[in-house]
């Protein structure tokens, strides 16, 4: 008598094969429109944190609109947009702005290019060297926001909130004898060129836009220095609890009130590296193997004396580093330091 089941591996003989699901059949599958916002008038409109998660995003055609994107993405384009007010969270690639008009933005990106737009205030958080071309009437100042998601989402966009380029504009067509871009004044406040959203959708996000709680420091960046003397405070081990004691001595310079805080920068160095710009001390080379490295400038009359009198009650026992009561010193730490990050980034 003949057997009367199955092969092994002869399933096919019981049942069909399972159709073939292509990628693009997939029902799964990221639908665009969820990523879009075009062709709008008049109209306040965006998206919420945990609604786009990393994915890219287009900005195309809308005017006279307010436009709010509080979550992370991988690369955004704004093309053709006319008398707008923009916020778009964390960018973990590029950001391309395209024949737009008269826009108010803010931004925070790995990469910020414009290309034939007109008439632009962006306040900005850029990884990189901003890049304008073709463009005319372009104003810039340092990013300056918060809601409770926002450091999480420049976490994921892999971007760090002291790398921040804001000022340092390239302009690939300039045209000689004119100035295509500016800075903003320095008290420029941003709610009066984006203003918070007041309708339903944004109701429970958590908004600010007070300096005091922005996830980015405030940067004076290339803007005329108030005062000759300056001074690096340097911040090793950048961990969770390293970056919180960071947060707390620029909160309390802050309080101060006499000094400004120039620029920021994280990076990884080397003991070796350390060794080259912090001195021969082991405890520096030593602290940066373990962790990222936070340099802090600051300028103002006294500006060493101040930041000695406030960084210790804050950093504890942790290892830090600070200028010595010399001008030319610590012009040559921060020339040291910023010319090593500046190559760092540029690798």
């Amino acid at each position: 008598m003949g057997c009367l089941w199955p092969k092994p591996g002869d399933e096919s003989a019981q049942q069909e094969e399972a159709p073939k699901v292509y990628s693009w059949e997939r029902n799964d599958r990221p639908d665009p429109k969820d990523f879009t916002i075009e062709n709008l008038k008049g109209e306040t409109v965006g998206r919420v944190p945990g609604t786009i998660n990393g994915q890219q995003f287009i900005l195309n055609n809308c005017e006279d609109c307010n436009i709010y994107i509080y979550d992370h993405t991988a690369t955004v384009t704004v093309d053709d947009c006319v008398n707008c007010r923009i916020f778009i969270g964390p960018i973990k690639g590029s950001v391309y702005f395209r024949d737009c008009n008269n826009c108010k933005c803010v931004v925070a990106c790995q990469q910020f290019r414009t290309r034939d737009c007109k008439k632009m205030d962006i306040f900005l958080c850029c990884q990189t060297q901003p890049i304008i071309e073709s463009s005319i009437n372009m104003k810039f100042a340092c990013f300056q926001y918060y809601y409770p998601e926002l450091k999480d989402h420049f976490k994921k966009s892999d971007l760090s909130v002291y790398n921040n380029n804001w000022s340092s504009i390239h302009d690939f067509t300039p045209v000689p004898g004119e100035q295509n871009w500016s800075l903003l004044p320095s008290d420029a406040k941003l709610e009066e060129h984006v203003p918070i959203p007041t309708t339903e959708q944004f109701a429970n996000v958590g908004i600010s836009t007070d300096v005091d709680k922005s996830t980015v420091p405030l940067t004076l960046g290339s803007r005329r220095k108030a005062s000759d003397e300056s001074c690096l405070v340097a911040f090793f081990n950048a961990g969770s609890e390293t970056e919180d004691k960071v947060r707390q001595f620029i909160e309390k310079m802050r309080e101060e009130g006499t000094c400004t805080l120039v620029q920021s920068k994280e990076i990884p160095m080397k003991p070796d590296e350390a060794t080259r710009i912090f001195g021969s001390d082991p405890k520096y080379s030593a602290a940066a193997s373990s962790g990222d490295v936070i340099g802090l400038e600051y300028n103002g009359d006294q500006v060493i004396q101040k930041c000695s009198s406030i960084i210790q009650p804050v950093i504890g026992d942790s290892t830090f580093y600070i200028s010595d009561n010399t001008r030319s010193s610590a012009q040559e730490d921060i020339d040291g330091f910023y010319n090593f990050a500046d190559m760092q980034m540029a690798m």
